[in-house]
């Protein structure tokens, strides 16, 4: 009798369920789960201000479903934080409900509970959930201030949004910490987390398994001091919060914009940034950390120190030398560094010739880690302490901290390029000496060589005295012989005149200031051709009557010097007609100035995605601009005097001649590397996202093949005249690389092509084999992908194609803003010549 009744209120729930949602609208304009609203497969609940969605979603067009939160209206739908990541459902049946218990639960189509609340009680039953402004799932009791019974932000997903806290009660041992995804297609735990290490002095850590992976370094009462420019760049607004008589220390993430940046631990265990970009709505990644190799905990062992910017990164600190030379040759620095010289509290006190131990600085390095904490403000007294304890190696005196020890073994040290603290390292009095000797060696030495060389060089005057007389006569002729050479109009007659002799070897004229005022009618904004990534762009006329565009960098942009050098040293070896032509330079006080052949008919962007497009590229002039592509790129990877890797390919860095001839610009970030070297690593992510390959973006690993991917993602755009990054709301395909693979595999791949332009196809068969080698392009292993000598071949030979393998997905990133956009935000983009540059931190 009690088992009929139990089905029969079951069956009478059941259709009470079913008669209220046939009521609901399949998207809830409401924030609220109640007694009589619940969310199905299809619906969601919108948070106040409309930021944050909760609903049922599949990663990446998996067939499983989850219930989650995400950012509204944005693309790819960021999703912050999930209920059932370990217990996924299997078709849309499930529905989020309020139990009879007062829990929110998760059920199937056979009212198994699939996620829970799981509140052991609740004193009333009659609670609500509401999805906050802030991102916070709560459930609270219904009435007026009731209290808050469970709430989304204490059991965080891979996402720390603003409001969250990290963190550990002591004396429960209830923790809080982020848990990355097990993959991008995969939201159930990964194997990394983001824990709050509850020491004296509190470090965020990351571990892979119970292995430590990375360390952030000890709290100041500001930042982390293992993250350089961590006050100034992104991290403004965190705090720490200790509780010693609740136990409680917690890191809360608190930014004065709670709309942005929320920072997540991905799948392969990197702590990363995300900006939405209101202007070219796009989400903006910022590798936080690990960075570089030096950031992986204990990378160089014990008494080591990790230097990016050396070659081995890995050295042993002052006084020490490798554990096992054989292991540091084969570069396997982790079995670390052993003294060289014993202290001399180690040795024998009857020695009377041992003198005092004393201490070396090192500048600008990250802190070791498992440091004991000195109740001391004085710097002289933290020293004291260290000299007078034997066990002590190193100690460090920091602002917002105080004073720290280390006894034992040093591990995690790392030199910063910016930033960082300074080490006080304990050696022998034999060890500290070292530099002074070597000193004293190099004085004789340099003194030895300068009394040598300048006997040399007075006997070689004596004896080139009479040869230096006629030798003047001859110079004289040739500079009478160059100055005719030299006409009023030509680019050399704007040099100072001693610069027309003295560069007589340089490869490329030098370009005064006044004179490229002159010929740009002082930068007027009516001779500005765009603006790019480094600056604007601008039409200049010689007196010859000469075009060009002259590329002003700005004194605000990312590219300095050095990237400067860069562009000028390589462009000025390269010769190919699908190359742009560097006509010279200017260095003139902050002005830095490039000077390329003026393209008539600007950028292929303006022609592919331009609001006011000049005309319509028929499909003979696309495939001549993709093969004039290829060819340049073959050039540079293979024909040209010096392998180079281009690193930001992209339609507004492809400019197009009075011909319609497709030339390749910007070379700012681009990279030379050895004949025989296949790959290269670098610890600053350059380019475009959207273009960027999968390894290079991730991991700062590129190759040819990175090219290769970019030049598929371009394939693909002129094809399309759609942007890899135009899907935003697209509830099917994440981008373009998507949208063209599930047309190959629906064997409709001819829709790719641009609607615009299907008369103008003389072969099918043309286009066919473009949209086949552009997915070839971008598959996501870069072994899989032709070089691009293949490629030249497979475009211009009629030839049997391989399969392609699935594209890899990556996101869409590029610079920065601070702010969330409507949903309905415009896009718009006025690139001429650009070049993004992402950093990562």
């Amino acid at each position: 009798m009690i088992n009929s009744n139990k089905n029969l209120a079951a069956i009478l729930w059941f259709f009470l369920f079913i008669h209220i949602s046939l009521l609901q609208s399949r998207c809830l304009a409401i924030d609220t789960i109640s007694k009589t609203q619940q969310v199905l497969d299809g619906q969601t609940l919108v948070s106040k201000g409309e930021v944050f969605e909760l609903g049922f979603f599949s990663p990446n067009a998996s067939h499983v479903r989850y219930v989650g939160i995400w950012y509204r209206g944005l693309p790819d739908e960021k999703v912050v934080w999930v209920a059932n990541s370990d217990n996924p459902l299997t078709d849309t049946s499930g529905v989020l409900v309020i139990g009879r218990d007062g829990n929110l639960v998760l059920i199937d189509d056979k009212f198994n509970t699939v996620w829970s609340t799981k509140l052991a009680s609740v004193a009333s039953n009659d609670t609500i959930a509401v999805l906050h402004a802030s991102g916070n799932l709560v459930l609270i009791e219904n009435k007026s201030n009731g209290s808050v019974l469970w709430e989304s932000f204490s059991h965080p997903s891979d996402t720390l949004l603003p409001g969250m806290k990290l963190g550990l009660n002591t004396k429960t041992g209830e923790s809080l910490f982020l848990t990355s995804w097990k993959s991008d297609k995969d939201p159930s735990p990964g194997s990394f987390v983001l824990v709050l290490e509850p020491r004296e002095l509190p470090e965020g850590v990351i571990l892979n398994g119970t292995i430590q992976r990375w360390r952030s370094g000890q709290w100041n009462g500001r930042s982390f001091i293992g993250i350089p420019g961590m006050n100034t760049d992104y991290l403004t607004g965190f705090n720490l919060f200790r509780d010693n008589q609740a136990g409680t220390i917690s890191f809360v993430y608190s930014l004065f914009n709670t709309s942005s940046s929320p920072l997540f631990l991905s799948s392969l265990g990197t702590i990363i940034e995300m900006t939405w970009d209101a202007e070219t709505r796009k989400w903006v990644n910022y590798v936080i950390a690990p960075n570089d190799t030096c950031d992986i905990f204990g990378t160089c062992g014990s008494f080591g120190i990790c230097n990016d910017r050396n070659s081995p990164i890995c050295n042993c600190l002052r006084g020490y030398e490798p554990k096992s030379t054989e292991e540091w040759q084969r570069e396997n620095w982790t079995g670390g560094c052993i003294r060289r010289v014993e202290m001399q509290c180690e040795r024998n006190s009857s020695i009377e010739d041992s003198k005092a131990d004393g201490f070396i600085k090192l500048t600008g390095v990250k802190l070791p880690a498992f440091s004991d904490y000195l109740d001391t403000n004085d710097a002289i007294d933290c020293g004291d302490f260290c000299l007078k304890n034997c066990s002590c190696v190193a100690y460090s005196h920091v602002n917002g901290i105080g004073c720290m020890v280390w006894g034992g073994h040093l591990i995690d040290v790392r030199a910063f390029s910016y930033g960082g603290e300074d080490l006080y390292l304990r050696l022998a009095y034999s060890e500290l000496g070292e530099k002074r000797r070597i000193r004293g060696f190099i004085i004789i030495l340099i003194v030895i060589s300068t009394i040598i060389g300048l006997s040399i060089l007075a006997y070689i005057l004596c004896r080139m005295k009479t040869s230096l007389r006629g030798a003047k006569t001859i110079i004289q002729k040739k500079i009478s012989s160059r100055k005719r050479k030299v006409s009023a109009d030509s680019p050399q007659a704007f040099l100072p005149r001693h610069t027309i002799y003295q560069e007589e070897s340089s490869d490329l004229p030098f370009f005064n200031l006044e004179k490229i005022a002159a010929a740009t009618n002082n930068f007027s904004l009516a001779n500005k051709l765009g603006e790019g990534g480094f600056g604007p762009v601008y039409k200049g006329k010689l007196p010859s009557g000469q075009v060009l565009a002259v590329k002003r960098l700005s004194k605000s942009s990312g590219q300095g010097t050095e990237e400067f050098k860069n562009e000028v040293i390589l462009i000025s070896k390269l010769q190919h007609r699908n190359l742009v032509k560097l006509l010279g330079f200017c260095i003139e006080g902050e002005e830095k100035m490039l000077l390329y052949e003026f393209m008539p008919n600007s950028s292929l962007d303006a022609f592919l995605f331009g609001s006011n497009k000049k005309a319509i590229l028929n499909w003979d002039q696309r495939f001549n601009i993709i093969e004039g592509i290829a060819r340049g790129l073959l050039y540079l990877h293979r024909d040209s005097r010096l392998r180079i890797i281009h690193r930001d390919l992209k339609a507004s860095n492809i400019l197009l001649d009075e011909e319609m001839n497709s030339k390749i610009s910007d070379f700012g970030m681009a990279r030379i590397v050895m004949g025989n070297q296949t790959l290269a690593n670098t610890n600053r992510i350059v380019g475009t996202y959207g273009y960027m390959s999968p390894e290079y973006a991730m991991e700062g690993i590129f190759s040819e093949k990175s090219d290769v991917f970019s030049f598929g993602v371009l394939l693909l755009e002129i094809i399309s005249s759609k942007r890899n990054t135009g899907f935003y709301h697209h509830e099917t395909y994440r981008n373009l690389l998507d949208y063209a693979w599930q047309l190959w595999n629906k064997g409709k791949a001819m829709e790719l092509l641009d609607s615009k332009i299907a008369d103008s196809i003389g072969s099918p068969s043309q286009v066919m084999r473009c949209i086949h080698v552009g997915l070839l392009s971008v598959q996501e292993q870069p072994n899989n992908r032709p070089s691009m000598a293949t490629i030249v071949f497979m475009l211009c030979n009629d030839t049997t194609l391989p399969t392609p393998k699935q594209p890899a997905f990556i996101l869409e990133r590029s610079t920065i803003e601070s702010n969330l956009p409507l949903p309905n935000s415009s896009i718009c983009s006025n690139n001429y010549v650009s070049i993004t540059n992402v950093e990562g931190r």
